[in-house]
C-alpha cells in the first residue's frame, strides 16, 4: 500500500517532469511541484465547466480528460483527449477570463493543481519559463484548429479515420505495453461521434462498412483496427 505521503511525492515528481516545465532546472521544476495539490476524480467527474472561473491550472497525473464545447445543434464535439504528462487549464489562468470549454474526466484520474497566483508568480521569478509555455498554447491552438477543420471540410469516414489514428497515437504514447494497446480504440460509437461532430449511428454505419471490407473488427466495448494502411487511406482523403 502506497502511503499519502509517498503518492503526493510522487505526484510531483510527474509535475515537475510534465512538458510545461522541461526547459526548466531541477531546483526550478522542484519549486513549482512543491505549490501543487492533488485531486483524485471519479471517471465522469467535472473537472471544470465553459464559462466557469478559470482560477486553476492542471497537469494530468492519471487517467484521461475529456475537453469539449457544446456544438451548434446542442451536442457536444470533443476538442481533445488528454493523456498523463499534458498541462490544461493554463488559458484561463493566465487571462483571468472565463473557461473556454469543458472537462470531463473520461475515467478515474489523478490532477495536480496550482493556483492562478502560484502560476502567475512562479513565472515572474521564472521568465525562462514563458518560451516552453508558448509552445504548448501554439500546440494546442494547432490542435483544435485542425479538429474545426476537419468538422467543417471533410467528409465523415476520413474524419473519424483521422480521429482513429490520433487516437492510437496517444494510445502508444501513453501505454505500459504499446504492443497490446496500438490497434484498439476504447471508445464508444457515441463518443466518437462527439469527438468527430457525427451521431452515432452515422459512426456506426461507416464501423460496419469498415468491418465488411477488412478494416475493422468491432466488439463489445471497443474497435479493433485490423487494417491501419487502409484506414490510413481513408484519412487522407479530401
Amino acid at each position: 500500500m502506497v502511503s499519502e505521503k509517498d503518492a503526493v511525492e510522487e505526484a510531483r515528481q510527474l509535475v515537475g517532469n510534465c512538458v510545461l516545465f522541461s526547459g526548466l532546472s531541477p531546483d526550478e521544476r522542484a519549486a513549482i511541484a512543491a505549490r501543487a495539490r492533488i485531486r483524485i476524480l471519479a471517471a465522469g467527474e467535472t473537472v471544470f465547466t465553459i464559462g466557469s472561473a478559470g482560477d486553476q491550472m492542471m497537469a494530468l497525473l492519471s487517467g484521461t480528460i475529456r475537453i469539449s464545447v457544446p456544438s451548434l445543434d446542442g451536442k457536444e464535439l470533443v476538442l481533445a483527449l488528454l493523456h498523463p504528462g499534458e498541462v490544461f487549464g493554463e488559458l484561463s489562468v493566465l487571462d483571468g477570463k472565463e473557461r473556454s470549454a469543458d472537462a470531463i474526466a473520461e475515467n478515474v484520474c489523478r490532477l495536480a493543481v496550482l493556483d492562478r497566483r502560484d502560476v502567475l508568480s512562479f513565472f515572474e521569478r521564472n521568465p525562462s519559463a514563458w518560451p516552453k509555455l508558448v509552445g504548448v498554447l501554439c500546440q494546442r491552438l494547432r490542435h483544435t484548429d485542425e479538429v474545426l477543420a476537419e468538422v467543417a471540410l471533410l467528409q465523415l469516414p476520413a474524419r473519424l479515420a483521422r480521429t482513429m489514428l490520433r487516437v492510437l497515437k496517444a494510445n502508444v504514447a501513453t501505454a505500459q505495453t504499446a504492443k497490446k494497446q496500438m490497434g484498439k480504440i476504447g471508445f464508444s460509437q457515441r463518443e466518437l461521434g462527439n469527438m468527430v461532430g457525427g451521431t452515432r449511428e452515422s459512426v456506426n454505419k461507416c464501423l460496419r462498412k469498415w468491418q465488411s471490407s477488412g478494416i475493422v473488427q468491432i466488439s463489445e466495448g471497443s474497435i479493433i483496427i485490423t487494417d491501419r494502411a487502409a484506414l490510413e487511406e481513408i484519412a487522407a482523403q479530401t
